[in-house]
């Protein structure tokens, strides 16, 4: 099978497929002519995985659409789904529960989400790259082409992140205060 065709087949890129081949994960040969032909002894059947993200448990509704357009997507590009993983979470939290158990699970090659940011806000070139080194890749549905776009939101998002996190700070600071004033209290009874 060409190296073309065996990329179709599991869901990634060429260029992915590719670098398998490089670095020995593929047992293939280049003919003469340059086409690279790999040799299955049983076709792999990877599927791949449908991403989606809303931040908020208000965007709920959104969810289930950004799911079933995903969906809607991989079927028409001919890909087997083995699974939908839809979560409520921030973009730049990196303690999000369903993302890591997928990224623990090698039973697909690809990821499939809607935008960038919808798999993570911050460092999804981070993810991409360490996918590729296990055979999996990341297809981004829709890329932003607008640059400063892409940079505001993600601004935006991250400002937004550190406020939350500060304003949390500060609720233990003064939850701690109230504490040892208690307990302070409860001393100069006894």
């Amino acid at each position: 099978m060409k190296l073309s065709e065996y990329a179709k087949s599991i869901g990634v890129s060429y260029k992915t497929a590719w670098r398998m081949w490089k670095r020995g994960d593929l047992k293939a040969e280049q003919l003469p002519s340059g086409t690279v032909i790999v040799k299955l002894d049983n076709p792999i059947t990877k599927g791949v995985v449908i991403y989606a993200r809303v931040s908020s448990s208000e965007n709920k509704s959104n969810l289930d659409s950004q799911a079933e357009r995903l969906e809607s997507y991989c079927i028409a590009k001919g890909y087997q789904i083995i699974r939908i993983v839809k979560e409520v979470g921030s973009g730049v939290n990196d303690n999000r529960r369903k993302l890591i158990d997928l990224l623990n699970k090698s039973d697909y090659s690809l990821i499939v989400c809607e935008h960038k940011d919808r798999l993570s806000r911050v460092g999804f070139n981070y993810l991409k790259v360490l996918l590729n080194q296990t055979g999996r890749d990341i297809e981004v549905v829709n890329l932003a082409y607008d640059r400063t776009d892409d940079l505001m939101h993600d601004l935006v998002s991250i400002v937004t992140s550190f406020c939350a996190r500060l304003y949390s700070i500060r609720r233990r600071s003064r939850q701690t205060e109230c504490i040892i004033k208690c307990l302070e209290a409860d001393e100069s009874c006894n």
